[in-house]
């Protein structure tokens, strides 16, 4: 059984929400999942997962949360990502989605494999987004 990580931060519960989606999507399909927020997280959990699903909402302008998710993300070493399946997906209030772009092309050059190119919603996710994040968490399981 495939084991995959769902790491998240959430300040309104709509980054969780979809982390809780992802996850759902990820046992659907067969995997071994942990859900867990950011702070929970070590570098080990992340290096021992077969995939792994990071979620963060646009903070600022357009960046990743910084007191949490900025330094953990920064903190992970190439021996831990590389090669690693990874889903991002995160919510919105402003902006395009640069921020979203920004982390997926980040995590390409650490030689993960992402997959896709991240799941957004504005503010409260939809019901057209948690069926992207279940579908994100089972192409993560599979």
């Amino acid at each position: 059984m495939k084991n995959v990580l769902v790491a998240y931060w959430s300040s309104t519960g709509n980054t969780e929400t979809m982390a809780r989606e992802v996850a759902e999507g990820a046992k659907a399909a067969g995997a071994e999942v942990t859900l867990k927020p950011v702070a929970d997280v070590t570098g080990e959990m992340v290096k021992t997962a077969a995939a792994v699903a990071f979620g963060c909402p646009a903070m600022g302008s357009e960046v990743l949360e910084e007191s949490e998710v900025e330094p953990f993300i920064a903190g992970l070493s190439r021996k831990e990502l590389e090669g690693k399946a990874v889903g991002l997906f995160g919510s919105y209030d402003w902006g395009d989605g640069q921020w979203m772009r920004d982390w997926v092309e980040r995590m390409k050059g650490t030689g993960a494999k992402v997959e896709g190119e991240g799941v957004i919603t504005q503010l409260v996710p939809d019901e057209e987004a948690l069926k992207k994040c279940g579908e994100l968490g089972k192409r993560l399981a599979g």
